[in-house]
């Protein structure tokens, strides 16, 4: 595969992003509706899986596309599958609902449990993050950002720097989900390296400011799904950084019957010492 696969993809979720904006302008009221895990469902959300399912499923024969707006398939299924799409074809309903604008459309490609290749579209900023690694990405892994203005390459930056010269650690969250923890690991993160600074944001756009070095940590102690994550998760980690479970492990795909994940860490600098502060609860 070369990067003509990755540039694809993005066209395709570009194509989401513009039917999900037709009814985020529409003069309409939203029709919001409730699904059986009491997580919103609107028209957008709907209308960009109708864009995105078959579009993804012509691009390379033989692999399934598993979207949050289907029928789950069974895990004896999707556990012969080495290589599928996943996508949350619209991530934030909440925030769509709320009119914030963060919320996102995401695809990515896993291999053998892996997320390789993923896009994150932002439609109400028409701004893209991509990232890609291996076969995926060509042979060659790419990470960057992409606006109306043009594009730029993205890494996740070091910490050590940034504490030396006395700037705190920024710390994105939830807007939503997990507060009271989040609090209380802000509390120790202070105990131990100083002042922390905060900002809130809705979807995947979290792990997005990760990945181009615009925060330093990510902790989601709340639940998600695995559409949630994979394709940020692919962006992360082809610019440099990592997403890890509570116990440090490599958030993983489609290796168990459920498809929650674990609650898990954005981390930006995997050569700092996180693993002996997050994971020391003493």
């Amino acid at each position: 595969m070369e990067n003509t696969l990755l540039e694809r993809v993005i066209e395709i979720c570009a194509r989401a992003g513009e039917a999900i904006l037709e009814v985020y302008n529409s003069s309409a009221e939203l029709a919001v509706e409730t699904k059986a895990d009491d997580s919103p469902v609107t028209a957008a959300d709907l209308a960009a899986h109708a864009v995105l399912a078959p579009a993804l499923a012509d691009l390379i024969d033989g692999v399934p596309v598993l979207s949050e707006e289907q029928e789950m398939p069974s895990f004896a299924e999707r556990s012969r599958w080495q290589r599928y799409w996943i996508v949350d074809p619209l991530d934030g309903t909440k925030e769509f609902i709320r009119r914030n604008g963060e919320f996102t459309v995401n695809v990515a490609l896993i291999e053998n449990g892996e997320p390789v290749l993923g896009v994150v579209y932002v439609p109400v900023l028409g701004i893209t993050y991509a990232g890609a690694r291996g076969n995926a990405a060509g042979g060659q892994t790419i990470a960057f950002k992409r606006t109306a203005e043009g594009e730029k390459t993205i890494r996740v930056r070091a910490l050590k720097p940034r504490l030396e010269a006395g700037e705190p650690v920024e710390l994105v969250a939830s807007r939503s989900h997990g507060a009271g923890k989040v609090e209380q690991l802000v509390e120790r993160i202070e105990s131990h390296l100083g002042p922390v600074a905060c900002k809130s944001m809705g979807s995947s756009l979290k792990l997005c400011l990760v990945a181009e070095g615009a925060a330093d940590l990510y902790p989601r102690l709340a639940p998600t799904c695995e559409w949630d994550t994979a394709a940020a998760q692919a962006v992360v980690e082809a610019a440099g950084g990592r997403v890890v479970s509570e116990d440090f492990r490599l958030l993983r795909y489609n290796t168990k019957d459920s498809l929650l994940n674990p609650f898990f860490y954005v981390i930006g600098d995997p050569a700092f010492g996180w693993r002996e502060l997050l994971t020391d609860h003493a």
